[in-house]
């Protein structure tokens, strides 16, 4: 999943980026300013969006409340002081799904960022089953009528990310925007490459592939296997 954080204090943007990158795997963008903040919002690329209140430029409730009026519907994380001039019911009325108080703990901004993105996905609960497939978002986990299947950290995040939209033709550049920073071009010709050794792995012990490729349109996972090609 993409994330978008959008703080100015540098040190505290590098350690949520580093935590988020490193433990769930995320690809992350950051903005120092609520001004770029809002621009990248507006891509609608983003799967959560980490927010400052206090920002440089543009506040973050009004970064918040602009995204609202575009339709944006992105989860939005709030992170406040104590002492902010923003009251609870203020940010829930703009629009925010979920806020937290600084200092934090980067362990529970981190279960919250899950939380909300799987809320955003329309899933309330952290285990999927395609067919035999079943994928743990919690432990990152990936099991096959039983049998665990060992992926890469990118095979992993492209099969969770499509486990998400079942059916749902998925392009290459919609998992590139997705799977990675703004800096995504560099990465722009192995998605073929993951998605084959995916593909590989989940044909294991099986006679039925679940990732379709169709050509010119992206990828699909099935979730009747029945007929799959």
């Amino acid at each position: 999943m993409r994330v978008l954080v959008v703080e100015d204090e540098v040190r505290l943007a590098d350690n949520l980026a580093a935590a988020l990158r490193e433990g769930p795997g995320f690809a992350v963008d950051c903005a120092e300013d609520g001004e770029v903040g809002e621009q990248l919002a507006r891509q609608g690329c983003y799967d959560l969006i980490i927010l400052d209140l206090m920002l440089p430029k543009v506040d973050g409730l009004t970064v918040l409340r602009h995204m609202r009026s575009r339709d944006n519907s992105t989860p939005v994380l709030i992170l406040t002081a104590k002492d902010g001039t923003a009251s609870t019911i203020e940010l829930l009325n703009a629009g925010a799904d979920d806020y937290l108080s600084k200092p934090f703990d980067l362990g529970e901004l981190i279960a919250r960022a899950k939380a909300l993105i799987r809320r955003g996905k329309g899933a309330s609960h952290p285990v999927f089953a395609i067919a035999d497939i079943e994928v743990n978002t919690l432990e990152q986990t990936v099991r096959r009528a039983g049998r665990v299947i060992d992926l890469s950290p990118t095979e992993y995040r492209i099969l969770e990310y499509m486990v998400h939209r079942p059916r749902v033709i998925v392009s290459k550049r919609e998992l590139l925007e997705h799977l990675y920073d703004y800096n995504w071009e560099h990465h722009s010709n192995v998605i073929e490459a993951h998605i084959s050794n995916l593909r590989k792995k989940l044909m294991a012990d099986s006679d039925q592939q679940p990732v379709e490729t169709l050509r010119g349109r992206g990828y699909r996972l099935v979730a009747d296997l029945e007929g799959a090609g």
